[in-house]
């Protein structure tokens, strides 16, 4: 679908790399297995938790109508159904940084920040042609 920017499966490497500094705060390393891609994700850890060599399938998408149409953002209960009944961790952020791969690497990247919780996905920039600074986004995540 065209509000599907990203889509992969993720295999947890190691929990927070750089050691604990939140108490329900874990942050993952991360690789996907279709498109190579390499990722830290922060979660809240209380809610969600990871472990390392497990797989979660993730969803990056502008919005969660399962129409298409644009997303406001904001939480709006009801019988309406939605793209995040598909899923278990679903997070509200805006894309604050994008590099373009150069060099010897190639490699491009983007950060995002749902709330003061930072995801960066690094990867093939094939991958990432679909994302625009300031743009909002949801991330979804279900174990697989």
């Amino acid at each position: 679908m065209e509000n599907y920017l990203f889509e992969d499966i993720f295999r947890v490497e190691r929990l927070d790399p750089d050691g604990k500094k939140f108490d329900k705060v874990t942050r993952i390393e991360a690789k996907s297995e279709r498109f190579d891609m390499f990722m830290h994700l922060d979660i809240n850890s209380e809610l969600y938790p990871l472990t390392v060599g497990q797989k979660f399938a993730l969803l990056l998408a502008s919005t969660l109508n399962l129409d298409g149409t644009a997303d406001t953002g904001y939480y709006m209960p009801g019988n309406r159904q939605s793209l995040a009944d598909n899923f278990e961790y679903v997070m509200y952020g805006k894309l604050y940084r994008i590099s373009e791969g150069s060099g010897r690497e190639n490699k491009a990247e983007i950060t995002i920040s749902f709330g003061g919780l930072l995801m960066t996905l690094k990867g093939d920039p094939s991958h990432c042609n679909k994302f625009e600074l300031d743009q909002r986004l949801f991330l979804l995540i279900r174990k697989v």
